[in-house]
Parts: structure tokens; C-alpha cells; sequence
């Protein structure tokens, strides 16, 4: 297993921290099909960018830095998530359930300045790999 599916499947058992409010950052690595515009790479060549970049981020690097070099999203990627109510736009704070449900699910197992990864899924992730960094 790669260390990138280690990772994953390690998050994916812990359970969801306490707390109403979430904010994360995220890198996003698209394939083509994902419905992102101008995007060549293949699924496979997606999933090791992310591995790549992971490692990277866990060694140290800039987790800003790199979002801005190679998110598929738009920089800088942050956004506020609640579990109540419907959200307040203006302050960049969405619904949980109005966003890509694995962004939630792996935004909530973090703990504040930790990173993980929610894998591409079909309808839980149907963008591409999203790198998540929990900021507060």
C-alpha cells in the first residue's frame, strides 16, 4: 500500500473532533473528467501528484506556497464550514452539507494545523484529490 493510501485509510478510521465550526485550506489535484477546465492529467498521475505533495507538506513544506503553485481551485483555497444553519456566505462559511461531502468528512477528523487527504470518489469527491489543511 502506498503511503498516500496508508494515510488515507489511517484518517478515515479516526473519529470526527467536536466543533460547530471548521476553517480549511485546500490544495486540490484534478484529473481530466473531473469537470475542471484544462486539466490533462490522468486519474493515476493525480493520485501521485498528491502522494508527491503530501510528502512534501508532511516534510515540512509551505503548505501555502504550494497551494498557490499548484491547486486546480482557486488561491488561496480557505474556506469556513458549519454544522449549523445554512452558512454566512459573506464571511466564507458554507454549510457542510453544501460542499464536497469527503472535504467535510476529512476537514472534521483533522486537528487544527494538521493535513489530510480525501481521495477522489465519483460523488464524494468527484473533483480530484483534495489536500486539506485544518486551519482553525
Amino acid at each position: 500500500m502506498s503511503d498516500l493510501r496508508k494515510h488515507i485509510t489511517e484518517l478515515e478510521k479516526r473519529a470526527e473532533r467536536k466543533a460547530d465550526e471548521i476553517e480549511v485550506q485546500h490544495l486540490l489535484v484534478a484529473h481530466k473528467g473531473a469537470g475542471i477546465g484544462g486539466v490533462t492529467r490522468t486519474l493515476e498521475e493525480a493520485e501521485a501528484l498528491t502522494g508527491k505533495l503530501l510528502a512534501e507538506i508532511l516534510g515540512g513544506g509551505n503548505f501555502d506556497a504550494l497551494v498557490k503553485k499548484h491547486t486546480d481551485d482557486a488561491h488561496p483555497g480557505i474556506y469556513g464550514m458549519t454544522i449549523k444553519g445554512g452558512g454566512d456566505r459573506a464571511r466564507n462559511i458554507y454549510a457542510r452539507k453544501g460542499m464536497v461531502a469527503a472535504f467535510g468528512d476529512v476537514g472534521w477528523r483533522l486537528d487544527v494545523n494538521e493535513v489530510g487527504v480525501a481521495p477522489y470518489h465519483a460523488t464524494k469527491s468527484p473533483y480530484g484529490f483534495h489536500i486539506i489543511k485544518r486551519l482553525k
